[in-house]
């Protein structure tokens, strides 16, 4: 690898992962994503998509699990690293965004305290900067910093509106790689394009990396400037995104691609558009 390239490297994951005698979960899975890109990651339910992302995070129980390989994240391996070195990484260096935002905010918390406690976990400012980043954050994600907003339950809140709290507490200390597995797939139609608006925004402001895991063919397309086909726990294809979705080389991406329904308006229209 080129010494420029390898220096933008943020993220050189090569993995294989089994649950006891089970049948592997991920087989020499290897990625490697760039600072300030948006890698997708693309494979049906079941291919070992969330597995990899929780395995990025240290999240998974390494008593039942038999990982190896390794995780390389700004050259230090998180395979190798204390639960205690983890915690300090987890929403400081890297951030996630999960699928249902209001099973993932407490219900019985206010959004201001959930903010705050986000806030707190990795810093111990004064109040006046504490309140100041909950104000940034919940800027860079379209929302209000209004006392009647921040004393909502989630419950209170539309699922897009939740989402963007759950983004904004991801980004409060502005994480070099925010990791979102299957972040839109319980939005509507407009509410999904906004978030995935939302995420480019993110990126080319703050240079944040994003590791955009996904079933979704047109969501991927629309957002990510790599792409790599997960099938039965292995990469089976990886390249640019228009490269790989335009002249798919494996059998399982070609599937894929014959699967999406056929739109030519409105992908005319979103061309057009310049989306």
């Amino acid at each position: 690898m080129p010494q420029q390239l390898q220096n933008d490297v943020l993220l050189a994951a090569r993995l294989s992962l089994r649950y006891g005698s089970k049948p592997a979960v991920l087989s020499d899975v290897a990625i490697n994503i760039r600072r300030g890109e948006v890698l997708g990651l693309i494979g049906q339910s079941g291919s070992g998509k969330s597995t990899l992302a929780l395995a990025i995070l240290g999240l998974l129980d390494r008593k039942k699990v038999q990982a190896q390989g390794e995780l390389l994240f700004e050259g230090s391996d998180l395979m190798r690293q204390s639960e205690r070195e983890l915690r300090n990484l987890r929403g400081r260096k890297i951030a996630l965004v999960l699928q249902s935002p209001l099973s993932s905010l407490n219900p019985a918390l206010r959004i201001r305290t959930q903010l705050k406690e986000a806030w707190r976990a990795h810093a111990s400012a004064a109040q006046s900067e504490c309140n100041r980043a909950i104000g940034a954050a919940l800027e860079s994600v379209s929302l209000p910093s209004t006392e009647e907003f921040l004393d909502k339950y989630p419950s209170q809140m539309s699922i897009g509106q939740a989402q963007r709290v759950l983004i904004a507490m991801a980004v409060m200390h502005r994480p070099a790689l925010l990791i979102a597995d299957e972040a839109t797939s319980a939005l509507d139609v407009i509410t999904q394009s906004e978030i995935l608006a939302l995420f480019r925004k993110l990126n080319r402001n703050f240079g944040m990396a994003i590791f955009y895991i996904s079933h979704d063919l047109a969501s991927v397309a629309g957002i990510c400037d790599r792409v790599a086909i997960l099938h039965e726990g292995q990469i089976v294809e990886s390249g640019e995104t228009a490269h790989v979705l335009t002249n798919p080389q494996h059998s399982y991406t070609q599937r894929l691609m014959a699967a999406m329904p056929k739109l030519p308006q409105a992908a005319e229209a979103a061309k057009a558009a310049g989306v």
